[in-house]
Parts: structure tokens; C-alpha cells; sequence
């Protein structure tokens, strides 16, 4: 049977399981017609490139798919009939990688990196949120220095 790779978006609205059934129903259908899931990843709730359908936000899931063209063609009827599903793509692929996709390699090591920001000391910056170098006081800034300057000038002068 040929393979394939399908991406759903779902409604920013629904819930985390609501997209879990939406999916399980879709694994019903394929084994009801000889098919299955041979790889799911939840991308989770992510940003729109644009709007759709007036949502800014989407669950993202990717499937691997092995079932035949006609049921496939089926899956995606159902899933366009559903109001909760935004957009469906589908690909045929050679193989299906068991490996985590990009999308889920890259948010792994966004992690990473800020739990090292969090755990470890923070990075210079420009404010003590930890963007900038050292904070400075009031008396370092410039025009402070010019007005402590012309005040030492009249003192001096004053002494005289």
C-alpha cells in the first residue's frame, strides 16, 4: 500500500482530547478499510501563518499514513466535513520517518535552551531582565556629570 503524510490544523477552541478522538476516529476508519497510523506527533497549539476561517492559533498534528488512495480519499472527506479541522495536507511519501520531524526537534531544543537560562546564570544585557551589561545609577549618566562639573567650577570660583 502507498504511505503518506498528512498535517490537520484544528480549531484554536477545542480541546487537547477533543483532537486526540479526532484523530482516534480517523485510525477507526483506516482500520476499518485495511489502513493504519504508522507515526502520530502532536505539534500542539501553534500560530498561523494567516487567518483561517477567523482562527489565529491551531493544534497541529502529523500523521503517517499506509492505507490505499481510496481511503484516503475518504479520510479526507470526513475531515472536511468536520467543523472542528481547518486545513488538511496530504503527501505521498517513499517511506515514513520514525524520527521526531523538524518541527518537534527545533521546540525540543528551544526547551533546552531556556531551561539553561533559567537554571544557569543570566545572560548580559541591557536591562536586569538580564538584557543589557551592569545597571548604571542615576549620577553616571552624562548630562550628571556635566551639571556636577559646572557646580564643582562655581564652587571653586565661589572660593576664590
Amino acid at each position: 500500500m502507498p504511505l503518506y503524510e498528512s498535517v490537520l490544523i484544528a480549531r484554536n477552541d477545542v480541546s487537547q482530547a477533543q483532537v486526540e478522538t479526532l484523530v482516534e476516529t480517523i485510525e477507526t476508519l483506516l482500520k476499518d478499510n485495511g489502513g493504519s497510523i504508522q507515526k502520530r506527533e502532536f505539534w500542539g497549539l501553534r500560530s498561523l501563518a494567516y487567518r483561517i476561517k477567523k482562527n489565529r492559533k491551531g493544534h497541529y498534528v502529523l500523521l503517517g499514513l499506509d492505507c490505499t488512495p481510496d481511503t484516503l480519499r475518504e479520510v479526507e472527506r470526513q475531515l472536511g466535513l468536520n467543523e472542528d479541522v481547518l486545513r488538511v495536507l496530504t503527501l505521498r511519501v517513499d517511506e515514513i520517518d520514525e524520527n521526531p520531524s523538524p518541527v518537534l526537534a527545533r521546540k525540543s531544543d528551544d526547551r533546552g535552551d531556556r531551561g539553561n537560562f533559567r537554571g544557569g546564570s543570566k545572560p548580559a544585557g541591557r536591562f536586569e531582565s538580564g538584557r543589557g551589561g551592569p545597571r548604571r545609577s542615576s549620577e553616571d549618566r552624562e548630562e550628571y556629570r556635566a551639571r556636577g562639573e559646572h557646580d564643582d567650577v562655581r564652587e571653586t570660583a565661589g572660593a576664590e
